[in-house]
């Protein structure tokens, strides 16, 4: 007889339709409840992953964008707006991360403070210790960075 379990390491995918349609037809005792919870878990892993991405690029681009002026070009302006956009409608289809979002923003600045010395060729001393700019300024459509 094949396994819930079995089914899981065999075809994730099959796995997924199994579980759904256990779900909907209300027969919860034919659930794999472990490995349910670990990919209910690993969702929200990678909405906190892809908000962290965001976030990081984002501040990058605005450092470069305060710190290079005169490199400033499209690709960087489209960048920044993609990130953005990203980052709002992360929220807006899980505004818990908002929490999470002011929890990691100054980590997150000291990350991409490093990466920005790395990928411009600066001195990690031209930029502040403390991010220059607001997570408010950073998430604002209208707010760009002068040097």
């Amino acid at each position: 007889m094949t396994t819930a379990t079995d089914v899981y390491e065999q075809d994730f995918y099959a796995w997924t339709q199994q579980q759904a349609t256990l779900l909907r037809t209300g027969e919860l005792a034919g659930l794999d409840s472990e490995h349910l919870a670990e990919e209910l878990e690993s969702m929200g892993g990678s909405e906190r992953q892809a908000l962290s991405s965001r976030l990081t690029e984002l501040l990058m681009h605005l450092l470069k964008w305060r710190y290079q002026p005169e490199r400033r070009g499209n690709s960087w302006l489209s960048s920044i707006n993609k990130q953005r956009i990203g980052i709002e409608v992360l929220l807006e289809e899980s505004p818990s991360l908002k929490v999470q979002l002011s929890q990691w923003f100054e980590k997150a600045y000291q990350r991409t403070r490093r990466y920005a010395a790395v990928e411009t060729h600066l001195p990690i001393a031209t930029f502040s210790e403390t991010c220059p700019f607001t997570e408010e300024q950073a998430l604002d459509p209208e707010f760009w960075p002068e040097s």
